[in-house]
């Protein structure tokens, strides 16, 4: 099955059905709370300290009544109007605005606390038109996000990449803007539960304290918190490093037209904005010569 990033640009695939199916579904109101919870975790803020938060990609106002619920105020920004209009259909708190973020926002310079986004970032990838450059649209993003970032406020992005390079592009984004940045994968043992992270703050900010939360498969999710250790698969990044995937070498490079080979190629185009197939079972898969 496909994902919603390859079949269609946020503004068209998140219509009035898709967006009802998406409020009312139970699964995903408890994943989407629970991943943004963790989201404020990690954002750091004072405790019993209302905060201002931006929320990117706000949806029909899950992530955000989360953050209500933790005492916050929240300005929500998202491009699908059929999302927002779900969102004021469920009077939520917070004040809405239809955005597309790879274009750039204005907000008053230092005036969010902190930022969050849940299962957004990702379609900053994704282009709508031959003039939208996916590289150039996530660096829009990532400067307007810290020009209006309090000096000691963090950002904080669950999202789901589409392979390492993705990874990579935002991450280098995020440190050209000027931030530094940490990625967190929690459960990483385990493949179902696996949520991907990244946070941004200031050059000042210690983000050496982010441990990710770990499980093993039998486990429910309220008990399979266990030990931290130092294997932990956590990337600290800063302007003088680069990413580099774990369980991967440096200079390790995929074998000419093998699946890996084919995939990356294909994530290098869609970050180039063109038109690519999405990858399926039969991506690289060898096929017999015709007789």
């Amino acid at each position: 099955m496909s994902k919603p990033e390859d079949q269609a640009p946020p503004e068209f695939y998140f219509n009035v059905e898709e967006a009802k199916k998406y409020t009312v579904n139970t699964r995903i109101l408890k994943i989407q709370t629970e991943m943004t919870e963790r989201a404020l975790e990690m954002l750091n803020l004072a405790p019993d300290s209302p905060a201002l938060i931006l929320d990117i990609g706000c949806g029909s106002g899950i992530s955000g009544s989360v953050a209500t619920s933790e005492g916050h105020t929240w300005i929500g920004l998202d491009i699908s109007r059929a999302m927002l209009e779900r969102a004021l259909e469920s009077e939520v708190q917070g004040e809405l605005y239809q955005c597309d973020v790879g274009e750039g926002f204005n907000f008053r310079p230092g005036v969010f606390d902190g930022a969050i986004s849940i299962s957004a970032i990702q379609w900053l990838f994704v282009a709508a038109r031959k003039d939208q450059i996916p590289q150039k649209r996530i660096n829009k993003f990532f400067s307007s996000l810290n020009q209006c970032l309090g000096k000691n406020a963090r950002a904080v992005f669950q999202f789901y990449p589409n392979g390492s390079e993705q990874i990579e592009m935002l991450t280098t984004a995020a440190l050209k803007a000027g931030f530094k940045a940490a990625l967190i994968v929690d459960y990483p043992d385990v493949k179902r539960k696996q949520k991907i992270y990244l946070v941004c703050a200031s050059a000042e900010d210690d983000l050496t304290s982010l441990k990710p939360k770990k499980g093993i498969e039998t486990m429910d999710s309220d008990d399979s918190e266990m030990e931290e250790s130092k294997e932990d698969k956590i990337e600290f990044m800063s302007k003088k490093s680069k990413y580099i995937h774990k369980g991967h070498k440096k200079n390790e490079k995929a074998k000419f037209k093998s699946k890996e080979w084919i995939i990356k190629k294909k994530s290098r185009q869609r970050g180039q904005g063109k038109q690519v197939r999405h990858d399926s079972k039969y991506t690289g898969r060898k096929r017999k010569h015709a007789i």
